[in-house]
């Protein structure tokens, strides 16, 4: 499974559903239903997203919507962001601002909680509810870029964020 097939589950997966958490129970519902060899590529599939978007300007974003933003918390962003669908992932890595345009932010109140940790489990329960077993070891690899050296600077102090991200900085006024 390329990602153009993963992409095509997610928006499968996203018809009808209200949130990335549902998102995430149906992707897991469409999985379990493949071989379990599609399964596993299409857990590479969700890694090679996720290291696609391993950047220091959507971690920028991530602290300011959800006012912080740890490693932990920013793979459960990306699973998030993924969610969203193709074309969200897509805009956001070109421009992370146009995260402020998507729908799941702008009806939020002052905070978003832009996370999804059950993204990145949904090939693992899916494996597991297709062959009562847990994915093999070594099934799949993940690489991240290193970051942007132009973003290494303190998310908290100055208005560097604010001004690199103007759109979601006025969104998530600190």
């Amino acid at each position: 499974m390329d990602t153009t097939r993963y992409w095509q589950l997610v928006e499968q997966a996203r018809a009808g559903a209200g949130d990335a958490w549902q998102v995430a129970a149906r992707l897991t519902d469409l999985l379990s239903a493949l071989p379990p060899a599609e399964i596993i590529a299409a857990q590479q599939a969700f890694w090679a997203l996720m290291a696609a978007s391993y950047r220091a300007p959507l971690w920028g974003a991530a602290y300011l919507a959800n006012g912080g933003c740890s490693d932990d918390g920013f793979e459960y962003f990306r699973g998030w962001l993924i969610a969203q669908g193709r074309e969200a992932f897509d805009r956001a890595l070109a421009d992370p601002d146009t995260l402020a345009d998507l729908p799941a932010v702008q009806e939020t109140a002052d905070r978003a909680d832009l996370d999804c940790e059950e993204m990145l489990a949904t090939a693992h329960d899916a494996y597991r509810r297709a062959t009562g077993e847990e994915l093999p070891p070594g099934s799949y690899t993940i690489s991240y870029p290193g970051l942007d050296p132009d973003w290494s600077f303190d998310f908290d102090e100055g208005d560097e964020l604010d001004r690199r991200l103007p759109r979601l900085a006025a969104r998530y006024a600190r």
